[in-house]
């Protein structure tokens, strides 16, 4: 089996931060694999271009799911460099590393006679809500059973996510000197106000042991105000909340709705994963990680963040994120642990070709 180190560095080369530079990663994955005898689907939607790979024969599938775009980073962090067993670079683990084993693994699989269908997904754009490119081929058709989204877990299992529910508020106040505020009622103050209304509200006081102690809600934007010596008479706030996997946007949204004066409205929502921890194929991918790594106990845990995995569970398919070791995933020190990389591979290849002999 092939060394995915030098495809993950050929890979961060690629400053894929906007979509010309996502859709070059993309044709250069579908040329790699192609070059290896492997049939390419070329898809393109908004512009947006992905590719759907499969092998093997079987009932089930297993999707491996991978996102070439990276958030935009200095010109010297699209110059990958290993230092101490570590890769540097902008996607080094978010999530390069985690495209370049899968194209390994099934390239490996591909002339095995393994006893499920294997289904890898390259898109390009899960960091700025994977619309064009995981949601467009889940509605095409493009769906499994078991969904693998190579994020950095540092070999944990994510089987659970928040869900996503962005609003963007315009607040009123009334007018008046600057001299003389307090006979005006100001915007900003009210909307700030409102934020810290929204912190107490049933919603967000929830809990879901042993997963999540609560939802988290970011104060995003704030803006307000347009001279020193007028009372901000109107306000824009953004919230970026993250939902419980089992709460309803719904009800949060009303519960908002019913002590905002103002207005309020979505500007995205979208759902949560939650995959049972006695999943099958979760039990499986845990013994692969010990067959294969140093860890005698898996961490499975529920992710704070989202993840192209969402867009399965409509279908019915079980989500996880599963990822190397690596840290500073957006930072400017973003890295990925070389050996975990090659460890990384070495499960992946156990997952799928053991499947015949687990129950699942």
């Amino acid at each position: 089996m092939g060394d995915p180190i030098p495809l993950l560095e050929d890979l961060i080369k690629i400053d894929s931060s906007g979509k010309t530079g996502a859709n070059k990663a993309v044709d250069y994955c579908a040329k790699w694999l192609m070059n290896r005898g492997l049939e390419v689907k070329n898809i393109e939607n908004n512009g947006y271009r992905m590719l759907v790979c499969e092998v093997g024969k079987g009932d089930n599938t297993i999707v491996l799911n991978g996102h070439v775009d990276v958030i935009e980073a200095d010109k010297e962090q699209f110059q990958p460099y290993v230092k101490e067993g570590k890769m540097y670079g902008r996607g080094s683990v978010d999530m390069k590393a985690g495209v370049a084993t899968m194209m390994e693994t099934i390239s490996h699989i591909k002339d095995r006679n393994i006893g499920t269908r294997v289904m890898l997904q390259i898109v390009p754009d899960e960091e700025t809500g994977g619309v064009n490119g995981t949601k467009f081929l889940t509605e095409k058709g493009y769906i499994g059973d078991f969904i693998i989204c190579g994020e950095p877990t540092n070999f944990g299992i994510a089987i659970q996510s928040k869900g996503v529910l962005q609003l963007d508020f315009e607040i009123y106040g009334k007018p008046a000197h600057g001299s003389r505020p307090w006979e005006g009622h100001n915007a900003i103050k009210k909307a700030y106000d409102l934020y810290e209304n929204i912190l107490k509200l049933p919603f967000a006081v929830e809990t879901a042991p042993p997963m999540y102690d609560k939802p988290s809600i970011n104060l995003a934007k704030l803006k307000g105000g347009t001279v020193y010596n007028k009372v901000p008479v109107k306000c824009k706030m953004s919230l970026d909340i993250r939902y419980l996997p089992d709460q309803s946007p719904e009800e949060i949204f009303n519960q908002i709705q019913e002590i905002t004066e103002g207005h309020v409205k979505i500007h995205i929502c979208n759902g949560p994963v939650k995959t049972r921890k006695d999943n099958p194929y979760v039990e499986s991918l845990a013994e692969s990680i010990k067959n294969h790594t140093q860890l005698e106990k898996i961490n499975i845990y529920g992710q704070h963040g989202s993840n192209d995995g969402q867009f399965f569970t409509k279908y019915g398919g079980s989500a996880v994120e599963f990822g190397p070791v690596g840290f500073d995933w957006h930072g400017e020190k973003e890295m990925v642990y070389v050996d975990s990389v090659r460890e990384y591979q070495e499960v992946l290849k156990d997952f799928v070709q053991s499947f015949d002999n687990r129950k699942t």
